[in-house]
């Protein structure tokens, strides 16, 4: 996107052994239940595995291939060949001519229009809108597309085309693919599906004619025979799964339980181990997030007011041992992030015909979230949250927080896991002096998933991942397209015209430096809107293992890549 690529023809990916041991097998844990074996529409709970950021696209490839080392930047895997040209608007892949799908057929081009086609179609809503700039499609034979998108003005979208999965025409039913399914699909992936047990674990098995065992950005990379997935109702159950040594890996979130829940056997005696891995990409943004389409939080002086009620120092004493950091951007942790530094002169340009966008402390680079005491109930912040829901019109009445009306503050945390619950539960303690009635409701995560798909919550503890690459991803989580799409991201209901502008400025830069302003730009807007009550990071990635798994002497800049780890003979 920007630059020149870091890998030269035939080297490796940076963070892969390409001498690691292979055969063996892996077992991981995950929450809840699953329903479906397509991860590629928006219905059911996925298993996970068979297109993952975290543990390997096991089933299903796309034609390039991320180095997670570098920011936008993607290398062949299915597509021996690309080609564009400076403007950026059609792009030619060449399929490799090794390429084929796990039952032996080859990939062609006829496979790749099949698989645009249908997933704008039936696919994610991101995907809808991604793949519906493409205008025009020519495969001249059947190793050849050309994609033609004149009209896109977007740089990204080559990129996004080379990392759309690819499809088996043949073994695809196009009538049933919206549907949720536990058919094992046919993927050109390492792995095929061995054994599913709905709801309680899926089974991958590496295929021994794999097209791409010999592509050099697979040496060191899907190491185990076997990878098998155990689901667990909670993160309590999991965690005693992997203290007996039923599963191989524990990824805590919880610094508390980092710090307190590892004096074991297992522990003590070696079989198991401890690891905390730096990074160096963004933080994401977790959060609780405000639907805006909903009363109260349409208002932003009552999010304002919410945000000063969270006592951070205080939660992250009770909770957490003092370990964990502010959350303060939507990319805290890099370059991206915006806060502490002024605008620049291309961020005051972008953000000229917009005002009113950004507020005056966020343009200045003074803005924080606020700082409190940590007692639990800062008099200070307590009592400019008041001020703040009296200019919304409410006020406390007989030690209840109501409006003109009489009706009482009261509102609905959604959760899906108990850490998220007792997060939750420790918001409604920080609330309830002031006479707000939050309600905590912790659902299964098929309820869950359906409730945020439909916006059907009040408040909801969510998670935006961000790297050091963001772009069209963007557009689905905040453009006000994507606020009335059910399925998106945009849990907050964000319909803001500066947030599209910003986005735009992001995919229509040429350099490195004008695409940090306009992420810059896109950041500020976002932290005026108030759309979350911004929670907390962690400042490296907690990681627990059993010691019979191998790992790199590198870890990515992203933290682990499962695909790179291996069974110790």
């Amino acid at each position: 996107m920007h630059g020149d690529a870091a890998l030269a023809p035939g080297a490796p990916l940076p963070y892969a052994n390409p001498d690691a041991p292979q055969g063996g097998r892996m077992t991981f844990g995950a929450l809840g239940t699953f329903d479906s074996l397509n991860p590629m529409i928006p219905r059911g709970s996925k298993a996970p595995g068979l297109r993952d950021a975290l543990y390997g696209n096991l089933v299903y490839e796309s034609l390039l291939e991320r180095n997670y080392e570098e920011p936008f930047t993607l290398y062949g895997l299915l597509a021996s060949d690309v080609e564009m040209p400076q403007a950026r608007d059609w792009v030619t892949f060449t399929i490799d001519e090794k390429a084929a799908f796990s039952d032996g057929t080859p990939v062609t081009a006829e496979d790749v229009v099949f698989s645009l086609e249908l997933l704008r179609e039936k696919g994610w809503p991101y995907a809808r809108n991604y793949y519906a700039k493409v205008e025009a499609i020519e495969t001249p034979d059947a190793r050849t597309v050309t994609f033609r998108f004149p009209n896109a003005n977007d740089r990204e979208l080559p990129m996004i085309l080379g990392l759309m999965p690819i499809l088996s025409k043949a073994s695809t039913d196009p009538e049933a693919f919206g549907r949720t399914t536990l058919k094992p699909p046919i993927g050109t992936g390492p792995y095929v599906i061995d054994a599913v047990d709905p709801s309680r674990s899926v089974t991958y098995r590496r295929n021994p004619d794999y097209w791409g065992n010999d592509n050099p950005l697979n040496a060191g990379r899907f190491n185990a025979e076997t990878v098998r997935f155990n689901f667990y109702r909670d993160e309590t159950a999991m965690f005693e799964a992997f203290k007996t040594g039923e599963i191989d890996l524990y990824l805590d979130a919880d610094a508390g339980h980092w710090s307190s829940a590892y004096d074991f056997p297992a522990i003590r005696d070696g079989r198991a181990v401890k690891m905390e891995v730096p990074t160096a990409i963004p933080r994401g943004m977790f959060a609780f997030v405000f639907n805006t389409r909903r009363a109260p939080f349409d208002d932003v002086r009552v999010r304002e007011a919410m945000n000063l009620m969270l006592d951070f120092d205080w939660i992250n004493q009770q909770l957490f041992y003092g370990q964990l950091r502010r959350t303060t951007s939507y990319f805290s942790n890099s370059e991206l992030q915006s806060t502490g530094t002024p605008a620049s002169a291309a961020e005051r340009e972008m953000l000229a015909p917009y005002p009113d966008a950004v507020r005056a402390d966020i343009m200045d680079g003074t803005w924080t979230p606020p700082v409190s005491d940590g007692s639990g109930r800062d008099r200070k912040n307590v009592r400019e949250a008041l001020r703040l829901f009296g200019e919304a019109g409410w006020s406390v009445k007989d030690g209840r927080l109501v409006n003109a009306a009489g009706t009482p503050f009261s509102f609905e945390i959604l959760v899906a896991t108990r850490d998220d619950e007792r997060l939750a539960l420790a918001y409604q303690r920080l609330l309830r002096p002031i006479g707000i009635d939050a309600r905590v409701r912790y659902a299964d995560s098929s309820q869950y998933n359906a409730r945020m798909l439909g916006f059907d919550f009040d408040m909801a503890r969510v998670f935006w991942p961000a790297s050091l690459s963001p772009g069209n991803e963007q557009t689905h989580r905040w453009s006000e397209a994507a606020a009335d799409v059910e399925g998106s991201f945009n849990y907050a209901g964000a319909k803001t015209p500066a947030i599209d502008a910003m986005i735009a400025e992001m995919l229509a830069a040429t350099t490195r430096e004008r695409f940090v302003d306009a992420v810059h730009a896109l950041d500020r807007v976002l932290l005026s809107g108030i759309y979350v009550v911004p929670l907390y990071h962690s400042p490296v990635q907690w990681v627990a293992r059993s010691s019979r798994l191998g790992v790199p002497d590198k870890q990515n800049v992203a933290g682990v890549k499962l695909e790179t780890w291996w069974v110790n003979p």
